[in-house]
């Protein structure tokens, strides 16, 4: 059994909830979301919202706050086989009431369509709410290049303004 060892990253003025499935071997190894080199998240974000790359975990989370952005995953524990969202099995879900009892969350997004699977399985009926699925920021995801992310993923400006 893997523990989810990240804590979510919000604050009370975050308005979008951004859920992965489960941290990759490497974001558990930096100790931060999206830690993968080539997992293209920071760098979306950082062209939508017209902002540095982040590049420290304390500027990635300034980042996230600066833009009303919070983030975590759905998952908080399971059985995995190294960063394979495939092999996930034994699921617990994260407690969002964690995030959505102190912010005012305006619309919650999945970033890939495991995300969304997960979410729809453990965590839409607790919470009563759906979440939009955005297209997975992950290198595995290679149909999917930079601007076509970019194109997909401009909606959550939308929401934090």
């Amino acid at each position: 059994m893997v523990i989810h060892p990240i804590e979510p990253t919000f604050d009370e003025n975050s308005k979008i909830l951004i859920l992965g499935s489960f941290p990759s071997v490497k974001s558990r190894e930096t100790g931060y979301f999206y830690g993968h080199p080539q997992n293209r998240f920071w760098r979306v974000l950082s062209i939508i919202f017209e902002d540095e790359l982040p590049q420290t975990i304390p500027e990635k989370r300034e980042f996230l706050l600066r833009h009303h952005v919070a983030v975590w995953d759905v998952i908080a524990s399971c059985q995995i086989k190294g960063s394979s969202d495939s092999s996930i099995k034994d699921v617990t879900a994260n407690d969002l009431s964690v995030i959505l009892d102190k912010a005012d969350i305006k619309q919650i997004f999945v970033n890939g369509k495991k995300a969304e699977e997960f979410f729809v399985r453990y965590t839409e009926k607790r919470i009563d709410r759906s979440a939009i699925c955005l297209p997975s920021t992950s290198p595995a995801n290679a149909a999917w290049n930079i601007d076509r992310l970019i194109d997909s993923w401009k909606i959550i400006k939308d929401y934090t303004e």
